[in-house]
């Protein structure tokens, strides 16, 4: 063979090793691309239809967050908003409280977007509702003139007022990401929701949204009226919690559902001890962590979360939970074709594979879940005034505030350093 001719192979033979290669690489690279090119999980159904899979984890919102999320989206889509709301919200509550109904702020600022209380926003039990808290701030929002097509930060900055306003931009396009997941797997409003019927199929990172899976007794007490001689208690917080839970009866089932109208099992327990003035985490898998855990049944009190692992979970990972309103009763939103109704706590006692407490009698609020471990923040605070948390996000002035901000002071960064 001739010299030419030998380095001719060479030649081919160097190119299909090359092929065989790069080949693989570039698939991979187009999967990545596929399952979203950039970071942040996309929760979707199967091909079967049952539950939801992560296809791009690293790095993932927190169960919380993509509860919270959800209920963002669904707000906007109920108010026929564009997406770009939606985005706005979502970055806001990125930087305020890194998208956790929070009970706690600087002074009075409380929930998601750290609305205050003493400057109009509404009261503790409204603003720790993540649905009306995003209503609050739609509404300013909406009433900026040409607010959807301001550049990065502005429309925000707008609303919160923030004594740092360059903390919005640059999380718009996470929250664009999270935005588009969400808007892209939440049902448009009055559309029916196709329910997950295997069980423990979701991932952590992903939204809880399964029914009980307790069969209901139809005989042993009344689904939606309290028994003759029931007594609310005694504790103001408690007797709040269980006293708005047991309104509710009757209403239906809706998936991601804070209230007024609809709630699901976790939502409930949100919007009730919203009304106590006490903020929890949103979502089953986070307010397994809420309040202080209780030992047993026998020390059960009204307002306890009760958790079982209804249609979706595992002991381990429970999915389903309800509200202890003493007198043997439960509180619960069921299912989608069941409700908010009453049930037996004798029905869920060899269900139950956690209680937590929220709220002792007559103490502080305690560690809501919401509340980082010693050691650890949510986010920047950009916050003023006398009251300084150690936690939470750089922090902003309530827009209906008309003191001129150079008599506050504010904290800056993790370390909170102060400056006049």
């Amino acid at each position: 063979m001739s010299h030419e001719k030998r380095a001719g192979w060479g030649a081919v033979v160097f190119l299909a090793v090359v092929v065989q290669i790069v080949a693989p690489i570039a698939t991979l690279g187009l999967v990545f691309i596929a399952a979203g090119g950039g970071p942040g999980p996309i929760c979707e159904p199967p091909e079967t239809g049952i539950g939801r899979i992560v296809k791009d984890p690293t790095p993932a919102p927190s169960a919380e967050q993509l509860d919270i999320a959800r209920t963002i989206v669904t707000v906007v889509r109920q108010r026929g908003l564009p997406r770009r709301a939606a985005v706005l919200a979502i970055s806001t509550g990125l930087v305020e409280s890194k998208l956790a109904n929070l009970d706690y702020g600087d002074r009075d600022s409380l929930g998601v977007y750290q609305q205050r209380p003493s400057q109009g926003w509404g009261t503790p039990a409204q603003i720790l509702n993540p649905v009306y808290a995003t209503n609050a701030f739609l509404d300013r929002l909406v009433a900026i003139p040409g607010w959807d097509t301001l550049p990065p930060g502005q429309a925000q900055q707008r609303v919160q007022r923030s004594g740092f306003p360059d903390r919005y931009a640059p999380r718009e396009s996470e929250a664009a990401r999270i935005t588009n997941a969400v808007w892209n797997d939440t049902a448009p409003p009055a559309a029916p929701v196709r329910r997950p019927t295997e069980t423990a199929d979701l991932p952590a990172g992903c939204v809880d949204d399964g029914g009980s899976d307790i069969p209901i007794s139809p005989n042993e007490v009344d689904r939606t009226k309290l028994p003759a001689g029931y007594q609310y208690p005694a504790d103001p917080r408690q007797r709040a919690a269980v006293t708005y839970a047991l309104a509710q009866l009757g209403k239906p089932y809706v998936w991601g559902g804070k209230g007024p109208n609809g709630f699901d099992c976790s939502g409930l327990m949100l919007a009730a001890w919203a009304a106590a003035g006490v903020g929890i985490p949103a979502g089953t898998v986070s307010q397994v962590h809420a309040g202080h855990a209780v030992p047993g049944l026998n020390q059960l009190m009204p307002g306890d979360l009760l958790f079982i692992p209804g249609s979706l979970g595992t002991p381990a990972n429970p999915r389903h939970v309800g509200m202890y309103a003493g007198h043997g009763l439960i509180v619960n939103a069921y299912d989608s074709s069941t409700g908010v109704i009453l049930e037996p706590l004798s029905a869920w006692s060899g269900k139950i594979v956690m209680i937590r407490r929220v709220a002792d009698p007559s103490t502080p609020s305690p560690n809501s879940g919401g509340r980082p471990p010693d050691g650890q923040q949510p986010g920047p605070r950009q916050r003023h005034g006398p009251r300084r948390s150690p936690h939470g996000p750089d922090h902003r002035r309530a827009h209906t505030d008309p003191r001129p901000r150079g008599r506050d002071q504010h904290c800056r960064g993790r370390d909170m350093r102060c400056h006049r």
